[in-house]
């Protein structure tokens, strides 16, 4: 698909992660209130404002005056969608000569506009479907022989994480606490967790829901999904290895999960759709993929010590994900789970082949054995207090690409245990 051009001139620029194309959802902060908008180039445009002026009025409803807006327009489900998104497109083209004044007195500087969490969260569940990442991590901890989970090539394997730690881009991190215990100690310790890492991860963002006890075929988890974010699943490794026997991640990971400001919609990845790799198992038939689900986006993250230039960490593509979130969906739903609109399903910690495609500081340090060299010249093994973290990603098109924005964390030191005067 080409470029389509808008009188929203910054739109048309091959380095705006914004073009018509894309028409991201997501929320702003005015005051105390979260508005729904979309982004245009280097414009926000307010989709409470725009609606009041009678443009949206197409017989879909009115779903952006209050600012759980975005979750009431998700749960309409894809022909509104559509509907909402052909309009705008019709607003914003170049071809809209009537209405442009109107538009344009709803628009706003991105660069002065502080972002708000795009959606209301319902609920989280992170899944481990990159199969380079599985077999980097099962190498280390079990060997190569048993680098996969015998059920791994047969099931998404998943969990369910915290709704209520999930947060926009911008918000600092504070460093976990947790139990931990070294290999030659007798007993386990409380305190900052030594070994924090990243997770370079998509997010599924569920649009529509299911009744409990109905399973979802994977066409249909696929027409329920409703947008993607960046998502970077926090992760303390040294309490993970404590706690993780025989249950899995608990407070290694409920502490925070980060996400990017704007949720790109289903339809303007469409260009970009891509099959999931040659199963080396057949998959058992309600996994089996109808059509291609999985997307071709370019990602990449960088580490910046305080004071300090970034370092690009590493580069990889969703595109080596070996389930796609219409698998994961459908098969969070085979047991009769109902889904909800607004849940989120982190897609696992993206990696490929390559060692600078790894996509977390545990694959890339290899355990902590190889650290990392910045272009400043300090080195990691694992995330500092004081660093920022910052997931990219993009689908590349015909001279214009579809962006998400940045998903960015710093890391604060962790607080102390107990409140002021506790003994």
């Amino acid at each position: 698909m080409p470029l389509i051009e808008s009188w929203v001139v910054s739109a048309n620029s091959a380095q705006s992660q914004f073009p018509l194309n894309n028409l991201p959802y997501g929320r702003y902060l005015d005051h105390a209130l979260r508005l729904p908008c979309t982004a245009i180039g280097d414009q926000i445009l307010d989709l409470r404002a725009l609606e009041r002026t009678g443009l949206l009025d197409i017989g879909t409803g009115d779903f952006f005056q209050h600012p759980s807006g975005i979750n009431a327009f998700m749960e309409a489900g894809s022909d509104v969608w559509s509907a909402i998104r052909t309009r705008l497109i019709e607003l914003l083209s170049n071809a809209n000569v009537e209405d442009r004044d109107v538009v344009a007195g709803c628009l706003r500087p991105m660069q002065r506009t502080r972002m708000a969490m795009p959606f209301d969260v319902a609920e989280f569940t992170d899944f481990y479907s990159g199969k380079y990442h599985a077999i980097n991590v099962g190498t280390m901890f079990r060997g190569a022989e048993n680098a996969l989970p015998p059920n791994w090539l047969h099931i998404p394997i998943g969990y369910n994480g915290r709704a209520s730690t999930v947060v926009v881009s911008g918000t600092e991190i504070v460093r976990p606490n947790g139990q931990t215990k070294a290999p030659d100690a007798a007993l386990p310790s409380f305190g900052p967790s030594k070994r924090l890492d990243i997770e370079l991860e998509m997010g599924a963002i569920v649009g529509g829901s299911s009744q409990m006890g109905q399973p979802l075929t994977v066409a249909e988890a696929d027409e329920m999904i409703f947008g993607y974010v960046l998502l970077n699943d926090w992760s303390a490794r040294d309490i993970q290895a404590w706690e993780y026997q025989p249950l899995g991640p608990f407070q290694a990971k409920a502490f925070a999960t980060s996400i990017s400001p704007w949720i790109v919609t289903k339809a303007a990845l469409e260009p970009f759709r891509t099959s999931t790799p040659e199963r080396e198992i057949n998959l058992l038939p309600y996994l089996n993929e109808p059509s291609p689900m999985l997307y071709d986006i370019d990602l990449s993250v960088t580490l910046q010590p305080e004071g300090q230039v970034p370092t690009t960490i590493a580069r990889t593509n969703y595109n080596e994900m070996y389930y796609s979130a219409a698998q994961q969906l459908a098969h969070h739903a085979s047991s009769g789970c109902a889904m909800n609109s607004g849940d989120l399903l982190g897609s696992g910690t993206i990696s490929g082949p390559e060692k600078s495609q790894r996509g977390s500081l545990l694959e890339m340090s290899w355990g902590g054995e190889e650290p990392l060299m910045l272009d400043c010249g300090k080195t990691r093994t694992f995330i500092e207090d004081g660093d920022t973290l910052t997931l990219h990603g993009a689908a590349k098109g015909d001279g214009y690409q579809i962006g998400f924005g940045e998903c960015i964390g710093t890391i604060k030191p962790a607080l102390p245990f107990g409140r002021p005067g506790d003994c």
